[in-house]
């Protein structure tokens, strides 16, 4: 049984936070993308695929296939997070669209369609138009992933993406204070740690 902690959501943008599904929580490194078994329970905690979804593709996977799924989803990672790095703190320039050659070709993959259904809301049932995606192999895990990238290029201001300025976090986020200036990924954390770190440094000054 896995003992390690739940994955980071704090970029307030779900792609930031596949960025940040590798990280540093304490002393050692957690990958919660290491095996297939923690790519699914990623997804899960994330909301990005129905459960029935995850519990049939987990069910069908042969052996080794959601691992291969997961190493997949690490290399996208890191390709995103060097596109991330490459353009953070400055708006995203129109050019960079020539740099989204891997996570177009992922886009490009997906299988979704619409249909009318009910739904129930406090004035009773209701039709609505729903986006649905077909499930039909282990690999299809990567595109709403893919999806939630699109959707964090297309709709953040670059400009407004920071790196936690926490001593060893490697965590990233979108800024969306009123004046710009947040810092840490968690005040509980990293501004709790450099606070005390401030505390420290003053007593020894002090001495």
């Amino acid at each position: 049984m896995s003992t390690r902690p739940p994955a980071n959501f704090i970029a307030d943008s779900l792609g930031l936070d596949f960025l940040n599904s590798i990280a540093t929580p304490v002393d050692v490194p957690v990958d919660w993308l290491d095996s297939g078994d923690g790519l699914v329970a990623w997804l899960a905690q994330a909301n990005l695929v129905p459960t029935h979804a995850l519990n049939a593709l987990a069910e069908q996977a042969t052996p080794g296939e959601l691992d291969k799924v997961a190493g997949q989803a690490r290399v996208l990672r890191e390709w995103f997070r060097g596109f991330v790095r490459k353009h953070m703190g400055r708006p995203l320039a129109p050019a960079a669209v020539d740099e989204l050659g891997p996570l177009n070709a992922l886009l490009k993959r997906d299988e979704t369609f619409s249909r009318v259904a009910e739904r129930r809301d406090s004035d009773g049932l209701r039709l609505e138009l729903q986006t649905m995606r077909l499930w039909r192999s282990p690999e299809s895990l990567l595109l709403p992933i893919g999806e939630a990238l699109a959707r964090c290029i297309c709709d953040e201001d670059f400009a407004n993406i920071r790196a936690c300025e926490g001593h060893v976090c490697t965590l990233i986020f979108v800024d969306r204070t009123r004046r710009q200036g947040r810092r840490w990924c968690s005040m509980a954390v990293c501004g709790n740690r450099a606070k005390q770190a401030t505390h420290r440094h003053r007593l020894k000054a002090e001495r």
